[in-house]
């Protein structure tokens, strides 16, 4: 039998054993454990867009100002009193419509003045014709001396002189007498006076009023000229394909967000680049029947520069940058495992990004899930439900 001290002992001993054994036992189930997790682990679902080769229209927005078409400053040609004004501010006027009378009374008396001048010039040529007529027969028979036959032919032609001097300031009298009436110089919508009844005009001072013609109306906008020149080398590379006639079509966008009905045409391209900002002015012409364009409006102009075939469009959120400024995105392969793909992101229509180069079409790019996967990692793909997407959004 042993003792009470040997049982403790014994009992110590069998404790510190059965603790070893189990300590044993459960480290390598310890270290197996992660192994076994990750290997278990699910593939991360990330939902992609299967890219889609097309013909995209290519476009850019432009800001600028509409113009008048034609302007026209109204003064007087004659001076007077302003008697009456003969037209509603802000109406339509056609071209040759009278705006304002000038008071005429001493034109019309030097109408009538000039008049009587030409008519007794005319009968002093009657007289003067007569005479040296007469004098060049009489001189034949020596019945008169050369001298008195040359002063009556220097007489004729004195009177012609005053005939056509005569006629002339007739015209000239009934040309201001005209004149006291001011007329529109073209059809358009006529601004507000700046004068009144009773102002005292002098010829060609002083604005009177103004005339826009708005139909059609200009749109002027800027483009800076890397663009242009990147615009024309598309197209004479075959990059860009434009209208068989070399038009382009431009859209206007207002300032509440709403495109005009009416399309236009970009009629002018300036010849010289501004030294200070680096543009070029761009000019459309735009048609107004409405007159609902109004000269200074802010405008957006969408300007078409053509198609580029077999472009490859994807979104905004596909598309990432590194610290370098170079973009990439996120490709699934046929294995399903995720590749870094650097691309030449072009330009932005709407959400989505023109792919210059780095993708073909039928690939799988991820739209969602980035931030969950690594480079390498097996994922699972769910191509994206587009029915489900917003419409700014679809365009792709």
């Amino acid at each position: 039998m042993f003792s009470k001290k040997s049982q403790l002992a014994l009992a110590l001993v069998c404790v510190l054993g059965t603790g070893a054994l189990l300590t044993g036992t459960q480290e390598p189930q310890a270290a197996d454990a992660p192994a076994a997790a990750k290997a278990a682990a699910p593939a991360v679902e990330v939902t992609v867009i299967t890219t889609k080769a097309s013909d995209v229209a290519m476009e850019s927005t432009l800001s600028g100002r509409t113009n008048a078409y034609r302007v026209a400053e109204v003064r007087p040609q004659v001076s007077g009193i302003l008697m009456k004004r003969l037209f509603e501010e802000g109406a339509e006027v056609k071209e040759g419509q009278p705006l304002y009378q000038i008071d005429d009374a001493t034109y019309k008396a030097a109408l009538e003045t000039a008049k009587a001048q030409l008519a007794q010039a005319q009968a002093t040529l009657v007289q003067a014709r007569a005479d040296a007529k007469r004098s060049a027969e009489l001189v034949k028979i020596k019945a008169v001396s050369e001298q008195s036959n040359d002063a009556a032919q220097a007489a004729k032609k004195t009177a012609e002189a005053a005939v056509l001097s005569g006629k002339a300031a007739v015209r000239t009298a009934q040309i201001n007498l005209d004149y006291t009436k001011v007329r529109s110089p073209i059809s358009g919508r006529i601004s507000r006076s700046e004068v009144t009844e009773g102002a005292l005009m002098q010829a060609y001072t002083g604005l009177m009023t103004t005339v826009h013609q708005l139909d059609p109306i200009y749109v002027d906008v800027t483009q800076t000229s890397e663009d242009l020149m990147r615009i024309r080398r598309e197209i004479a590379n075959g990059t860009l394909k434009t209208n068989p006639d070399g038009s382009a079509r431009v859209q206007l966008v207002l300032s509440d967000g709403t495109t005009y009905e009416h399309e236009g045409k970009l009629t002018f391209t300036d010849a010289s680049v501004s030294e200070s900002m680096g543009t070029v002015n761009l000019r459309a012409v735009f048609p107004n029947p409405d007159r609902f364009l109004m000269p200074g409006m802010y405008v957006r102009a969408k300007l078409s520069e053509g198609v580029r075939p077999n472009s490859i469009l994807v979104d905004q959120q596909c598309v990432m940058r590194d610290h370098l400024g170079h973009a990439y995105v996120y490709v699934v392969t046929k294995d399903n495992k995720v590749e870094q793909r650097m691309v030449e992101a072009l330009r932005t229509i709407g959400t989505a990004w023109v792919i210059g180069s780095g993708l073909s079409e039928g690939e799988k790019v991820i739209f969602e899930g980035m931030q969950r996967v690594r480079v390498g990692a097996t994922v699972a793909p769910k191509e994206l439900d587009r029915s489900k997407m917003t419409p700014t959004r679809a365009l792709f």
